[in-house]
């Protein structure tokens, strides 16, 4: 998406892939408390796919019937630690896979969503609107996705498959309240801490 263009990145061919732990899930609306490692946390907020089934090797014409439902998350980065990793050379886990760092919002079954090349999505911060984007804007479409991923990785059920941001991405400030939509049916609604 538009984020690449913001991080200076060329367009990819093929996916860029990191995983986070269970430990990184935040659910329920819980506030995000701000870590003590990092001075510039951002947000990222993208459409989320819940897995169904198990799977390896999927072929991109069946990546479909893996996963029903669609949903809104954010994927918070240390941007100072994932800049000083990037100039260094190493891998980016501790910049993105910390503890509450990938918040799981709600979940819309696909059947409702209509059009898949066409979910409209938002994150208001402070009843403000500071990034929105369109799964017609992705550089990898869902299907293909799952089965990029599904080559390196077994897919299981209730595996969570982010699937990039738009532009716009922002710093997180404590007291920040993050709201997230998909077309005008709110995801999530939490605080910063």
């Amino acid at each position: 998406m538009e984020h690449n263009k913001e991080l200076n990145s060329v367009n990819p061919t093929e996916p860029v892939v990191f995983m986070k732990p269970d430990t990184a899930a935040l659910r329920n609306n819980k506030p995000f408390f701000i870590p003590d490692f990092s001075d510039e946390v951002h947000y990222e907020t993208e459409l989320i796919v819940k897995i169904n089934r198990i799977g390896k090797n999927i072929a991109p014409k069946f990546a479909h019937r893996y996963y029903d439902e669609i949903g809104l998350g954010v994927d918070f980065t240390a941007r100072d630690i994932q800049r000083r990793l990037k100039k260094e050379g190493k891998p980016w886990e501790i910049c993105k896979a910390f503890d509450n760092s990938a918040v799981i919002g709600d979940f819309i079954p696909k059947s409702e969503l209509g059009n898949l090349q066409n979910i409209h999505f938002h994150l208001d911060m402070d009843g403000q609107t500071v990034q929105q984007g369109n799964s017609a804007d992705m550089i990898f479409e869902i299907d293909t996705l799952i089965a990029y991923v599904s080559r390196f990785f077994t897919l299981k059920i209730g595996d969570i498959l982010f699937t990039g941001t738009p532009a716009g991405v922002g710093r997180v400030s404590i007291g920040n309240r993050l709201e997230g939509y998909i077309f005008n049916k709110k995801m999530f609604d939490f605080y910063v801490k």
